[in-house]
This record gives C-alpha cells, structure tokens and sequence, in this order.
C-alpha cells in the first residue's frame, strides 16, 4: 500500500561536479494513517551508481582496487580496497556503465554480469543507489598493475587477492567499504550453495 508524501518546497542549495545538495519541505503519513507535520531534510543527490566484483572462478581470484579516498582520512586509513565503480552517467544503461567501469579500472572486459543487489548506501541523507553485480573474468598475465581515468585523478592499484583471503579481510572487519562487503559476503553464500562452479569459463 503506498503511502502519502507531499512536496511543499524544494530547492538546491549546492551543486558542484557530481555533488548536488537540495532542501525539501515535505509531509508523509505516519504509520498511524494522518499526515506528520512539516519538516524539512536535506538530500545529497548523487544518483545510481554501479559496482562490479570481478572473480575468476577457475583460479579462484577476485581483483580489488586501491585507491585514496579523502572522506576517509578523519577516521580510517585514506587508502581502501573496493571493486571497481562509478557513477551512472544520464541515459546510460547500467549494465553498460558496469563494463565501462570494469576497463577502466582494472583493464578487464566482463559480458557476463551476475547481479548481486540493488542498495541504498545512506538513505538517511543521500539518494544514491548502487547495482552491484558480480563480473566473471579470466586472469590474463599481460593485465595492467594499475589503471583509473587520468583525467578524473585516478590512481588505482589492481590487487588480485584468492577469493578465501578476500572473505577473510571481511570476517576480520579489514575491507572497509560497503558494497564490496556486500559483494564478498554474496560471493561466498554464492560458492557454499554451489552456485558458481569453479569450472565455469567465461
């Protein structure tokens, strides 16, 4: 059943590059049935994003990439290990922007694309929703060390880590960054039902 929202103002207070921040006025229905009162929220419009976890499950491997992350030097280590990701860009389908993002991060092309999970990653205050899918890949000794969009001051590291260390790092509270918990702890429920053969080629 839906339930009541309504719009009384909205405006933008920031935008710059990607980062555009709106304050809203609104009323919704509270679980009781009658309308809350006005409040206002502010809401960092960022849009959908992708995030990819490339796994070679002849040999077992995953590839992370390393690479700064500002936001996170207050209070954890600068440097994070993620898949690879990015944001959608307008009219591009996102399966589309998956493969795009898989090259120019890690040098790899994916045509297989398992999804994993469609999540908000702080609904309390910003919009963004990110499709997670699994890539299968296979090794190849000539791949890049590092790559990213030089244009866009990306640094990336590629590190290719066996799947087991990898979901170690995770049981441990060593990879810090959401989706790609969420895409490890999927792969591994993945492996344990038997869904993913280790000789699957792709």
């Amino acid at each position: 059943m839906a339930r009541r929202i309504e719009i009384l103002q909205r405006k933008k207070v920031f935008h710059r590059f990607v980062f555009r921040i709106d304050e809203v006025e609104l009323q919704h229905e509270r679980f009781d049935g009658s309308m809350g009162p006005p409040i206002t929220r502010l809401v960092l419009e960022r849009g959908d994003s992708v995030a990819v976890l490339p796994h070679d499950p002849v040999n077992r491997v995953v590839l992370l990439c390393e690479q700064f992350r500002l936001p996170t030097v207050a209070h954890g280590p600068g440097w994070l290990l993620e898949i690879p990701a990015g944001i959608v860009e307008t009219g591009e389908d996102v399966e589309a922007c998956a493969r795009r993002e898989m090259i120019e991060e890690t040098g790899y092309s994916v045509d297989a694309l398992d999804p994993i999970a469609t999540v908000y990653l702080s609904p309390g205050g910003s919009s963004e929703r990110v499709h997670i899918f699994r890539g299968g890949i296979a090794l190849r000794a000539d791949a890049p060390d590092t790559a990213g969009v030089e244009s866009e001051g990306e640094d990336i590291r590629i590190i290719r880590m066996p799947v087991d260390e990898a979901i170690a790092k995770v049981r441990a509270g060593e990879l810090l960054d959401a989706k790609t918990v969420v895409a490890l702890q999927w792969l591994e429920l993945a492996l344990a039902r038997g869904d993913l053969r280790s000789s699957q080629a792709f």
